[in-house]
């Protein structure tokens, strides 16, 4: 890879307030496959108190007049927006060492995370500026008094700093969730691959949008005084190594304000080999292939890299002599060529640093193979295997890392062996275990559970659809205790409540209702003066009820309900063992009384009612028996809006409804949520069509 001459340097400059910083002390960054500059750090001198004070009084109020679901459309329309860019990035990220492949992990996987975050949120959250969380709690013994979790957005600023060896990825997937929770962000990256980060940051400025004052983008080597303007609304979300992580988490102001700090520490994760497998297994080719694929991808500089490879000591001169055929056909050089397979370490400082930690692991380890196939020097190096014949033995193993394209092969002797090898890192982001065997799956799994904030297990049943090893997910958490940082980002919808502040409310339920805007059991409710089956989604309001006419059970309607069903469980159908039973009768069938209560609510005309969507948490309260009388009240609970996408003939949106279903001594008998797919009448700019 060559610079075309005369091609400017790509700037990377501060955004602040609004504003391109253009002046500031100028420090050149380096490509890590041509040791020539790329791009100008353009270090301003910069007021960290007005940076804050900018992001909470016009980029936090402007996010929280939105929805949780507006904000994750912006999130979704923006990644779609850097997604048609993203060929940019790829030429760009080629300089920091990367292959085309290692590169899909950082950018595309990057914008995968930010839809996935998104979708979660939209479908798992409320559609209002806070979430209700979880069923109202009843607090008294005639229900008027109750307790509510919701999740409100903070009033502050969340300060991201990532790390160099995923620009792109690193920034989305903190970006996402705080934007979405209501938060504005601060995005420090690390100034190795920051030429990437400022670019794809400088597009979503461009695009409009995010409101303003959402991000601020910080071209500097260090944070300054940036910690010392945060307040305990702010948050802090670091990743990096644990020794820079616990430098920052114990700044004065973070401890003295209890601002929050999720800290993403690299660490010595592991891949176990289960005892059951032998090398003609397919599970030992998976191990085998995974080990050295963690080793090469993004040249080793992964936090969720395999460190550790723990194998039965029975197995360990195959596990060895197998990872060096597949190594052997590593290539390696300028990752713009299509035939390269691992590419340099992100800078010179990190491969000397590399080679350092290596040369501390040489001392308590055997290097038994080290690849000849490069073809340059600087920031290029080669894949190691290192062997700790006595793992257990020697603590310093599993507590020095070397980033970079190796590994360590530790022997066990026993399963528990094996889990405390596996443990001895004192808390890792993920650990994998190759088995055929599900009981010796579920022992090692339980085992290291504790210790890890992931844990895989393959199989051939499972390899072909696996996403990895090292691949966080963003529908999974990713973090680990201990040394791994203790922190815990992602997690679909997780990853936004960790941005927010849970509070618990006491009130009445009407009182409550009112505050959350979701209907609370117990909250008055009024009578709908239309049939609500036949309003738009505009048109229907929180609270809006439907109480129904009556309809007695009859012996007839039992027996033919089991007829038509095929359900002709004792209890419904023989007198004599009902009788025995803990009803003491015959009694309807809990999905008869559902129908029934169908039968009296649903309005039969066509109306803006598309369609039944499913029901929530039903349960039946109490038995129905020939003779009883039902009735049912449906109240709207709540209202989330759907994007129309070009496939759907109508906009529409999702109406929650409880229903509560009484007998003649109105008597609970059954309650659940139903869902309703209910047309609106106009359309919005979120849809697509």
């Amino acid at each position: 890879m060559t610079k075309p001459e005369n091609q400017e340097l790509i700037q990377v400059r501060s955004y602040i307030e609004g504003e391109w910083l253009t002046q500031g002390e100028e420090t050149d960054l380096i490509s890590a496959v041509t040791g020539e500059p790329v791009a100008q750090l353009v270090e301003a001198d910069i007021d960290y108190r007005k940076v804050c004070e900018y992001a909470r009084s016009v980029g936090g109020p402007k996010l929280r007049k939105l929805t949780i679901h507006e904000r994750a459309f912006k999130i979704k329309f923006l990644g779609k927006y850097l997604m048609e860019r993203k060929e940019k990035y790829y030429d760009i990220s080629a300089h920091t060492g990367a292959t085309r492949t290692d590169s899909w992990i950082d950018i595309e996987g990057g914008l995968l995370t930010a839809f996935g975050i998104s979708s979660k949120s939209r479908r798992e959250l409320s559609d209002l500026p806070w979430h209700v969380e979880g069923e109202v709690e009843r607090l008294s013994r005639k229900g008027t008094f109750m307790g509510q979790h919701i999740c409100v957005p903070r009033r502050g600023v969340a300060v991201h700093i990532n790390a160099f060896n995923f620009p792109v990825w690193g920034m989305l997937e903190k970006l996402a969730p705080a934007i979405i929770s209501g938060m504005p962000v601060i995005v420090k990256p690390s100034p190795t691959g920051a030429y990437l980060a400022a670019e794809v940051c400088k597009d979503m400025i461009e695009s409009n949008i995010l409101p303003e004052g959402t991000i601020q983008f910080i071209a500097a080597d260090k944070p300054g005084d940036l910690l010392d303007h945060l307040n305990s609304q702010d948050m802090v979300a670091f990743t990096g190594s644990a020794a820079t992580g616990q430098k920052l988490k114990s700044h004065p102001n973070i401890i003295v304000n209890n601002i929050p700090f999720n800290l993403e520490a690299d660490s010595l994760n592991c891949s176990i080999l289960g005892e059951d497998v032998t090398p003609d297994m397919e599970e030992f080719n998976l191990f085998v292939r995974e080990v050295a694929r963690e080793m090469t991808v993004k040249t080793g500089q992964k936090c969720t890299a395999i460190r550790r490879t723990i194998v039965p000591e029975d197995r360990v001169e195959d596990v060895i002599e197998a990872l060096k055929v597949r190594l052997d056909k590593t290539t390696i050089g300028d990752p713009a060529q299509e035939d390269i397979r691992m590419g340099p370490l992100a800078s010179i400082d990190q491969a000397e640093r590399f080679e350092e930690q290596l040369q501390e692991l040489a001392e308590i380890t055997d290097t038994v193979y080290a690849s000849s196939n490069r073809d340059h020097k600087d920031a290029f190096t080669t894949p190691r295997v290192l062997v700790c014949h006595k793992p257990m033995q020697v603590d310093e193993v599993h507590q020095l890392e070397a980033f970079g394209p190796m590994t360590t092969v530790m022997p066990y002797s026993s399963t528990q062996e094996a889990i405390d090898l596996a443990n001895k890192a004192d808390g890792s982001l993920v650990g994998s275990l190759f088995t055929a065997d599900d009981e010796l799956a579920h022992t090692i799994t339980m085992g290291c559970a504790p210790y890890h904030g992931r844990f895989m297990v393959v199989n051939r049943d499972s390899a072909q659809e696996s996403t990895g090893h090292g691949s966080p997910i963003a529908s999974l958490v990713h973090g680990g205790p201990g040394h791994a940082g203790g922190g815990e980002e992602l997690g679909g919808a997780r990853a936004v409540l960790h941005n927010m502040q849970r509070i618990a409310l006491q009130g009445s339920p009407t009182t409550l209702r009112n505050i959350v805007k979701q209907h609370i059991t117990g909250a008055e409710t009024r009578e709908s003066e239309k049939h609500p089956f036949q309003k738009y989604f505009e048109e229907l309001e929180i609270g809006e009820a439907l109480t129904t006419d009556k309809r007695t059970v009859t012996d007839k309607d039992v027996e033919e309900f089991a007829e038509l069903s095929g359900d002709k469980f004792y209890a419904h159908t023989d007198p004599e063992a009902a009788s025995r039973s803990l009803f003491g009768k015959i009694v309807a069938h809990g999905y008869f009384v559902l129908s029934a209560t169908a039968g009296l609510f649903v309005h039969p005309d066509e109306g803006p009612v598309m369609l039944n969507y499913g029901l929530e948490n039903l349960r039946f309260v109490a038995p129905v028996a020939p003779g009883d009388t039902i009735q049912a009240k449906l109240i709207l609970k709540r209202k989330n809006i759907r994007q129309q996408k070009k496939t759907d003939k109508f906009p529409f949106g999702v109406v929650y409804w409880d229903v509560e279903v009484t007998n003649q001594n109105e008597e609970l008998v059954a309650e659940y949520t139903i869902l309703t797919l209910v047309k609106r009448k106009h359309k919005l700019d979120i849809d697509e069509v």
